[in-house]
Parts: structure tokens; sequence; C-alpha cells
């Protein structure tokens, strides 16, 4: 992924986890060996020579499989990569005699097959249920930065915002084949992990270092790429990656959430270069703040970044939005996102939609038959 450069757009790729689920029953399929054969065959595997992104592979469990998109500044093209990867991966999994689902968790109830790999079999023998139970699907989203200190620096004032990414995303109702209670429960389920979660205020880039080198020297995470920070500078492009948001049902919703999430990586970042100081706000009140959101999503109230107290969903997001503004001015995005923020706001999420569609099919399997078509 390329960097930014003053007069260019950040780049921003996304990578999508999916689930793989029976065609007829609906139920978690462990065929992901199986798709990437296909997906192999075709030539869908590799990342294209001079490209960065673009390709389908492995995750933790059998019963999922990733995706991810070349770096881009326009997000149309994004969306049409987006769109093409999912087809990619849809199609792969059609002659395994599966569909992909993009749902943050499977609503109906699975034992997960940890993929054959060997450091995803470390982390089965290390972590045991938390590990042999965990069968989420995230969006991560991968925003161009100049350098490592610019990366933390952007981290470390964008942290108290993270939480409204995940609300605007959520897509996780339904757990083991009953409703959550939880507009994202994805997001409960991934604070099982020892290094999930917000982090600290850094300073720089090598406090970063320092920081992950004394988690990986308490011998707890197996190695750096257990960071499951909410948002960690990446290990293997010059980017930010936002961890936060569940895999969107819509794929309009997920360049809602990359438009978003680039727009306040530029400003963080802005306000690091001019010095501007970060929000002291303690990880515990971010735990709160990320709990409340994964809760109710965008129908109740989140806390607010600015006060850390309780207001309606549509204020917080609406004050997102004046406080990254100028960033989507900048890039050409602000009608675009205005629009997308309305769009969830009348017809809800994607964890709205999974409800809805369970309580028109009264039965989850029919339902997520459903929701895989949508995707």
């Amino acid at each position: 992924m390329s960097s930014s450069t003053q007069h260019e757009a950040r780049t921003v790729g996304v990578e999508e986890e999916l689930l793989l689920v029976d065609a007829e029953s609906g139920v978690p399929r462990s065929v992901a060996s199986e798709v990437l054969r296909v997906a192999r065959r075709r030539g869908d595997t590799e990342v294209q020579v001079g490209e960065a992104g673009g390709s389908v592979g492995p995750e933790l469990q059998e019963q999922q499989v990733e995706t991810d998109t070349p770096a881009q500044e326009y997000l149309g093209l994004l969306e049409q990569d987006l769109r093409r990867w999912r087809d990619k991966a849809r199609a792969a999994a059609s002659e395994a005699g599966a569909l992909i689902l993009a749902s943050g968790t499977t609503p109906l109830p699975v034992w997960p097959q940890t993929f054959d790999d060997e450091r995803y079999a470390a982390m089965a023998e290390r972590f045991g249920l938390t590990a042999s139970e965990q069968l989420t699907c995230g969006c991560h989203v991968h925003v161009s930065v100049e350098s490592d200190d610019e990366a933390v620096g952007a981290l470390d004032r964008i942290r108290a915002w993270l939480p409204v990414l995940l609300a605007v995303s959520a897509n996780s109702p339904f757990w083991q084949g009953g409703d959550s209670g939880y507009a994202s429960y994805r997001s409960q389920v991934m604070t099982r992990w020892p290094t999930n979660g917000p982090t600290e205020i850094f300073g720089s880039g090598q406090a970063y270092v320092d920081h992950l080198r004394l988690l990986v020297d308490t011998g707890v995470p197996i190695d750096e790429g257990m960071a499951y920070f909410d948002a960690r500078p990446s290990r293997k492009y010059p980017t930010l990656e936002i961890r936060v948001a569940d895999v969107c049902l819509d794929p309009r919703d997920a360049v809602l959430v990359a438009a978003l999430t680039r727009a306040l990586v530029a400003t963080g970042a802005r306000e690091w270069a001019e010095d501007l100081p970060s929000d002291p706000v303690s990880v515990a009140v971010l735990r709160l703040a990320m709990w409340q959101a994964g809760r109710h999503g965008i129908t109740g109230e989140l806390l607010d970044p600015r006060t850390h107290r309780p207001r309606p969903a549509r204020e917080v997001v609406e004050h997102l939005l004046e406080h990254i503004g100028p960033a989507l001015h900048d890039t050409g995005d602000l009608v675009r996102v205005e629009k997308g923020i309305g769009r969830i706001f009348i017809s809800g999420t994607g964890s709205s939609t999974q409800r809805r569609i369970h309580d028109e099919e009264g039965r989850l399997d029919r339902a997520v038959v459903r929701l895989a078509e949508l995707t």
C-alpha cells in the first residue's frame, strides 16, 4: 500500500473475513482448504506483482476465508474491488458447495475447526477454548502513513473515536443459535484474547515497538501478529490498520467505514503534525465505550468521544462527521459519507438487517441462506 503525499489522498485498502456456510442449511462448513484450492487454481490466492492486496486467503478456522483489496485513493474503485473479491470468494466457495456470508459471527451453532497451519495450531494449543471457539469476522481498514511516528501519532489521537466505527459497522447479533442482545457480539468475543482492545498513549513509533516487544517477551502472545489491538501500525504495509469494525453485510457499508477511517486517520495525523495533544482518556473508559457501541450499535446511546458521557448515537456520529469533515472535504468524500450515514440511520446496520430477516423467516437457518445471498 503506497504512502500518501502532500498532494494525494491517503490510500485505503480493506481486508474482509467471510464465513463459509452450507448453501441449503446455512450451517458453517469446514471447507476453507477446498475453497482455497479452487481459488489457487483460478489465480486468486497470490497478490499480483506490483500490487499490495488483492487475494483470497486463509483465516484461523476452516469455516472462513479472508479477502483483501488493493490500496485505492478513490472510494468508487475501492467498492468495485470489494465486490470483485467477494465475487471471487463466492465463486470458489460455490465449487465446494458453500456460500460466503458477511457476518461478524455465525448465527447458527458451530464447533470451529482450526485451519491446518503451524501458527494457528500453536494458538489453539496455547489459548484453548478461546481459540477453539473463535469464529468471528472483522473488517480491517488500512490507511497509508508516511512513517512509524506518524502512524503512532495518529493512533494516539483516534483511539477515543474508534467505538463509533464499531457502532456504524455492527453486524453480529446472533451467537450459537440465539440472539445475543448485542448489535456486535463479535466485539465481545474478541475481548477473550489477552492482547485485544484499546491502547494507551505511546507518543512515538519507538515507544510502540518497545511496548510490543515487552508483550511478546512475556511469553503470552506467540508473536507480534497477535497484537489484536483496536488499531495498530501494520507489520506488512506502511499503513495504520484499524481493526474494530465487524465485516459489513452491505459492501456500501464497508466503503463507508473505510471512508470514515481514512478521514479519521488523516485528522489524527494532522493533529500530530501540529503537535496537538492526545486525549488522555484511560483504557478503562475506552473499554466501556467499546462495550456500549457493541451492545447498542446506532440504536441507543454511545459515549461521546469529546466528553466520555452517554449521548444519542445520532449525535455522536454527527460529532464524528464534524471532527473529520475537513478531511472528508479534502478527498471529495463528504457527500458520499453523509448519504451513507443517512442510509444506515434509515435502514439500520447489518445487525438490524439480520434481525429483520430472521423475523421474516421465523428460522435462523433460512435467514442465514438469505443473508448469504445478500452478501
